[in-house]
């Protein structure tokens, strides 16, 4: 009986969450799923970095270029998601065009906000929403760069000596 109740105030209160749950959690998804196989494509491309490059370009040459190329690819990605958050903002009527919305995306995705741009209040549980989905995306980005620093250092073993 308490769950009827609950469900009910949700559906006939002036926010019903179930909206931003239904377009948010797949969001969330979504973008994760985009996300890894992003860092999937650049694990593989660094996987393919041989001795013979290391030992051509130097470590160092090579293991800044590595962590760069890997920053620049990583810093799309979040841009490509907030591009795809958008345009459900845009279809739901959150926001009034596709720029205000990608830069309301962005700001949420990093927790940074933007004080010019908000979502009305019927849409703003699914801005916490993708609050959250950014923090999941930054903590498997550091994890992943993480993870690459170490196999780029590991690089230096394999130098031919």
């Amino acid at each position: 009986m308490k769950i009827a109740t609950a469900l009910s105030l949700l559906v006939v209160t002036p926010t019903p969450w179930a909206v931003d749950w239904t377009c948010g959690l797949p969001l969330i998804v979504l973008t994760l799923v985009i996300h890894v196989l992003g860092l999937l494509f650049i694990d593989e491309k660094i996987a393919r970095v041989k001795n013979d490059v290391v030992e051509r370009y130097g470590y160092r040459v090579v293991f800044v270029v590595i962590i760069g190329a890997t920053a620049m690819s990583i810093a799309l990605m979040p841009g490509i998601e907030a591009a795809i958050r958008a345009v459900i903002y845009r279809i739901v009527g959150a926001l009034p065009d596709y720029p205000d919305a990608v830069l309301y995306s962005l700001g949420a995705m990093t927790t940074y906000g933007h004080a010019n741009v908000v979502l009305e209040k019927r849409w703003q549980f699914m801005g916490v929403l993708e609050a959250l989905d950014g923090m999941l995306l930054f903590g498997v980005t550091t994890a992943f760069l993480f993870g690459i620093i170490q196999r780029a250092r590991e690089l230096q073993g394999r130098r031919p000596r």
